[in-house]
């Protein structure tokens, strides 16, 4: 081979070679770019991180603002509670007797009618029409029999002629009192004492037998209706003080006494029926108005009780936060919580009944629960915030 041919193949050998190297350089030096900007970055994280937990190790963590409470104390009378409906004493819905055009309408929509009053006259013309030509049969049927008893004494006649003429008399009195009967239905009356409601009809309408003309309620004393569940059987009797109220008049609670207690129970909701009786002269309980019952029981018990915001309900467990006193690492006094278990009872009001986990007297967080942690620091509000009460009444309401 030729001298020449040799060292251009030499050459071109050692062009890539160096080609090759100046590309791993290449990639080498990225890399450590990369390497660097990604260890800059890392690093400013880092100062930043440890500059904020410094800030906030300087600053300290900030105490909870919460309003604080005590448990409170106190004899309960034993009640029980139900939702019920107003029944008036007697209700009805007058109707028509007989058919006929109203005459008269002799009563005000609302106003209160005596037992006997008439309230409904409805055409009579035809009735009395005939009554007065059975009264004259009557008459004629009296004279036959007083002129037949006369001949029957003097055996003029026989006694079955006499007896014919005193059945003309009978059957001429039932017919004229069958249309006394009639004419009277045509006058509607109160059943009883009540108050009248709006009438349904217009003096010239036609009526049928049956129709519906007004209803009619007894509102002095009044029913309340309610039920309780079959475990509370035993604990009730009549006679019992029974009080309702109604959002209709939310200031006031009206006393009645438990007057009857239905003796079966019902065998889909195991429930049994009470009826409790009210004096209602005002007139404040309406028929079928809505009402909250509570049937307050002979027996009383002693409860600790607290506001229902106090607690946190969780399904591990119900708890509270009692508050305990304390000093800093500076020896300033401070405020900690300290989670507390608790049993819950009974809620009346803005209060729930604890039956075990807390003392007469201990402070818990009342408000502000939420955002606690056992062993938190507080700061006790002197913001006003509403005062429960065993008995709340809106001021919205």
């Amino acid at each position: 081979m030729h001298p020449a041919s040799v060292f251009r193949g030499s050459n071109r050998f050692c062009s890539g070679s160096n080609l090759f190297f100046v590309m791993i350089k290449k990639v080498i030096f990225a890399v450590f770019g990369v390497v660097v900007v990604f260890a800059t970055l890392a690093g400013l994280y880092a100062m930043m991180i440890r500059g904020l937990i410094a800030a906030g190790a300087a600053q300290g963590v900030q105490p909870e603002v919460v309003s604080v409470d005590e448990v409170r104390g106190d004899t309960w009378e034993s009640t029980l509670t139900a939702v019920g409906s107003v029944v008036a004493y007697q209700g009805v819905t007058v109707a028509a007797e007989a058919e006929g055009v109203v005459r008269e309408i002799a009563f005000e929509a609302g106003s209160h009618v005596e037992a006997g009053e008439v309230l409904v006259r409805i055409d009579s013309d035809v009735e009395e029409a005939q009554l007065r030509a059975i009264e004259a049969s009557v008459e004629l049927a009296e004279t036959n029999v007083k002129r037949s008893r006369d001949l029957f004494a003097n055996r003029t006649i026989s006694r079955a002629e006499l007896d014919a003429a005193e059945a003309t008399l009978k059957q001429a009195a039932a017919q004229a009192d069958n249309v006394r009967a009639l004419i009277a239905k045509k006058a509607v009356r109160a059943p009883f004492a009540g108050r009248v409601g709006i009438r349904t009809i217009s003096l010239g309408q036609f009526v049928n037998k049956g129709e519906a003309l007004v209803s009619l309620q007894a509102l002095d004393p009044v029913f309340v209706d309610f039920s309780l569940p079959q475990q509370t059987l035993t604990r009730i009797g009549t006679d019992l003080e029974v009080r309702v109220a109604s959002d209709v008049f939310p200031e006031e609670t009206l006393v009645g006494r438990l007057s009857a207690i239905n003796p079966a129970i019902d065998s889909v909701t195991r429930n049994f029926k009470l009826q409790a009786t009210f004096e209602n002269e005002s007139g404040r309980l309406v028929p079928g108005m809505f009402v909250n019952v509570a049937v307050v029981l002979p027996e009383r018990r002693d409860v600790l009780y607290i506001p229902q915001t106090a607690v946190l309900y969780a399904p591990y467990g119900d708890s509270v936060f009692v508050v305990e006193e304390g000093r800093d690492a500076n020896g300033e006094n401070r405020l900690t919580v300290r989670q507390q278990f608790v049993r819950t009872g009974e809620k009346r009001g803005d209060f729930v009944v604890v039956t075990s986990g807390l003392e007469v007297g201990q402070r818990i967080a009342s408000t502000g629960v939420f955002k606690l942690r056992n062993g938190s620091t507080i700061v006790a509000s002197d913001v006003a915030t509403p005062t429960p009460s065993l008995a709340p009444r809106p001021a919205n309401s």
